[in-house]
């Protein structure tokens, strides 16, 4: 599975370590894989909201990084829960997508 999710810079080595840990980001012999890049994300927070960065009641712009990395099939709730206990965010958005070996 890969497993890709938005984070704010400083939060990066923190959600990285989360998922490692939880069994994800091995390709072979190798460890702690993944790639990054830099990107904005935008949110309007409703009424209720607690934001970690900006306010709510109006739509934000922020400096986030989108990470990927692969992690095994039967692995991938505990990475998740892992990422979603490390990420600063109050609502943090990821996706899964299903990898075919060919």
């Amino acid at each position: 599975m890969k497993l890709v999710w938005f984070v704010p810079e400083d939060a990066l080595d923190t959600t990285r370590d989360a998922v490692f840990e939880a069994g994800g980001g091995r390709i072979g012999e190798y460890t702690r894989c993944s790639w990054y890049a830099a990107g904005i994300g935008t949110f309007f927070g409703g009424e209720g909201t607690a934001p970690t960065l900006g306010e709510s009641g109006r739509e934000e712009r922020v400096a986030e990084l989108r990470v990927e990395t692969v992690v095994p099939e039967g692995r991938i709730r505990d990475a998740i829960v892992a990422l979603r206990l490390a990420h600063p965010y109050e609502e943090p958005a990821y996706d899964v997508y299903p990898l075919v070996d060919q």
